[in-house]
């Protein structure tokens, strides 16, 4: 069995997630705490197939140490060996904070960009409405 090549849109979504991948492992975990799997489900769940518990491990292990989420082991359900739980610290939760405001700040003015543009032409459209969706 051949692995199919990435497409031009799934790299596409793979450069944007990275970029914003460990806000979303601070709003799960947030949540309640998470395992290593559990993100790659939530993640899949959500619409972001793309992302595999080979990128999830290292990203967690920085946030650890940056001191955003704390582990602990706990016996897992199935019985199986211990899995290592991580949940959200102070400096986590502010750091989702900061996260999402400047998320929500960098969405907002690429949405008003993306959205005024023709896809097809490139020909951008004037908005009334623009001048008054300015940033908070």
């Amino acid at each position: 069995m051949t692995k199919e090549l990435p497409t031009a849109a799934d790299q596409r979504r793979s450069q944007l997630l990275r970029g914003v991948l460990d806000l979303c492992l601070l709003s799960l975990i947030a949540e309640r705490p998470r395992y290593g799997y559990e993100f790659v489900e939530a993640l899949d769940e959500s619409g972001l197939e793309l992302v595999s518990e080979g990128s999830i491990y290292p990203l967690l292990a920085r946030m650890e140490r940056a001191g955003l989420v704390a582990s602990y082991r706990a016996p897992s359900s199935s019985g199986g060996a211990p899995r290592k739980y991580y949940r959200l610290t102070e400096e986590g939760r502010t750091a989702l904070d900061r996260g999402r405001s400047v998320w929500r700040e960098f969405t907002v003015a690429t949405g008003r960009i993306l959205a005024d543009t023709d896809a097809p032409t490139g020909e951008r459209h004037h908005d009334e409405r623009a001048d008054t969706r300015r940033l908070p």
